[in-house]
């Protein structure tokens, strides 16, 4: 089969004759936006996460979706369809990625592809000059999470991560109270994701579908026979493609573990689990416990995957629990919080977004429409500082749950250089830091 066009070679093809020549990277001008200059945005990945991308990108001011992208284009069509119905306007479709990420016209892109695309397609749009807001995982692996802080910053894009958490006036109003001191020293936090993943059973190898280009779904991962059980979400739950629920719903809650501790990675892993429900075509822990050591800091993060049916943890099934020397905070979902106080558990402070008019904060309206305002003012202000999730935290929440996949697969306690970002005299663990990308799209060693 022929392979397709590496990105130099496609931006070769589709040059126009006689304009400047084409090279990567290229550094390209920052735009600034003033507050009544459109912004034109296109979304990568229709399904899933990329529906609510088309909604939080069409309630902002002045932001217009002028493309729609995803490799299936039956898909495409029935997004087509619904966009002119809900919001009376036209938007272009395109299944190349590439196309998009070379289109000048194209201001920012939201990624809401499989893992296994998040950093290669980050990465090209910063070396084209694009602003990017990528859903989590920011990355699929730890070293590919690596480059797409060295692009960011090497290109000065804003690149924002979905953690929508961080843009919540209570959650933010949590961390103020941990960090000012309300639990005294708060020394563990737990990560918890409750969630009821069912049987996908083995639908075993069928034709591609007519109308999904399979190799550009595939891109930077290594190319399998097509079953319907990876397209469009049980993809998660293959190595070659996602990471497991620690790895999808989990993210949110590994970055809330490491923003309240105010901790990195670890320098101790250790994580047991496994399938125990269904014999199906899952690879990845139906139940899987870790543990993520920072002795010299005096801190620890547990991190629990289990399928519900299940009891509540102090009423949260989904979300953290932070353990100080005065009492415990507990985060339910995205956007509420409350503490108890001391041995006998009195209720202290609490926050909820649907309260939340009192808190005086201006970060964000909570949710994924206000971490996309938050985005769309970083980008016109050409700002970092501005943003509740920048590229770091994509790095940074990936790689503790990358981490801990990689102490389950390995089966053993995991020693880790932070500073490095490498094991410590460990060159099996090293192996699964990065992957084999396939020809044609490498995430490349210099961005």
């Amino acid at each position: 089969m022929k392979m397709e066009p590496t990105r130099r070679e496609f931006i070769k093809k589709t040059a126009v004759a006689g304009s400047v020549a084409f090279a990567l990277p290229t550094i390209m001008p920052s735009s600034v936006f003033g507050a009544n200059d459109r912004i034109n945005a296109a979304v990568l990945g229709v399904n899933g996460r990329g529906k609510s991308h088309i909604k939080s990108f069409m309630v902002q001011d002045n932001v217009q979706i002028t493309h729609l992208c995803d490799p299936d284009m039956p898909l495409l069509k029935k997004r087509q369809a619904e966009f002119k119905e809900t919001y009376k306007k036209d938007v272009l479709l395109e299944q190349d990625v590439r196309k998009i990420i070379d289109n000048k016209d194209i201001d920012v892109i939201s990624i809401a592809m499989p893992n296994h695309w998040h950093a290669l397609a980050t990465i090209w749009a910063c070396q084209a000059g694009k602003d990017v807001y990528v859903e989590k995982p920011g990355s699929h692996n730890i070293w590919e999470g690596r480059k797409m802080v060295e692009a960011a910053h090497k290109y000065d894009r804003i690149v924002q991560h979905g953690v929508q958490l961080r843009s919540s006036p209570a959650i933010n109003k949590a961390i103020d109270l941990m960090r000012n001191g309300y639990l005294g020293k708060v020394y563990m936090s737990r990560g918890l994701v409750f969630r009821w993943r069912p049987s996908i059973g083995d639908q075993g190898f069928s034709p591609v579908p007519e109308g999904l280009d399979y190799d550009l779904w595939t891109g930077p991962a290594g190319k399998r026979a097509f079953t319907k059980n990876l397209v469009h979400y049980n993809w998660h739950w293959a190595w070659d493609y996602g990471n497991g629920d620690v790895g999808n719903q989990g993210i949110h809650e590994t970055d809330l573990c490491m923003w309240g501790l105010d901790v990195g990675l670890p320098t101790k892993i250790t994580s047991m689990g496994g399938k125990f429900l269904w014999d199906d075509a899952k690879e990845v822990p139906e139940v899987l416990t870790s543990i993520y050591n920072y002795p010299e800091e005096g801190k620890i993060i547990q991190f629990e995957v289990r399928p519900w049916c299940t009891n509540t943890e102090d009423g949260a099934t989904v979300g953290n629990i932070f353990y100080g020397e005065k009492g415990i905070l507990v985060v339910d979902g995205y956007d509420k919080f409350k503490t108890y106080m001391g041995q006998d558990r009195t209720p202290g402070e609490s926050g909820d977004d649907g309260q939340a008019s009192g808190t005086g904060m201006d970060r964000g309206d909570g949710g994924t429409d206000g971490h996309f305002k938050n985005f769309i003012e970083a980008v016109r202000k050409r700002d970092r500082s501005v943003q509740n999730g920048p590229v770091e935290t994509a790095h940074l929440a990936s790689g503790l749950a990358h981490l801990g996949n990689i102490a389950y697969r390995l089966d053993r306690v995991l020693t880790f250089n932070p500073s490095s970002e490498t094991f410590v005299n460990d060159p099996e663990a090293d192996k699964m830091l990065k992957r084999n990308y396939r020809k044609g799209f490498e995430v490349p060693e210099i961005v």
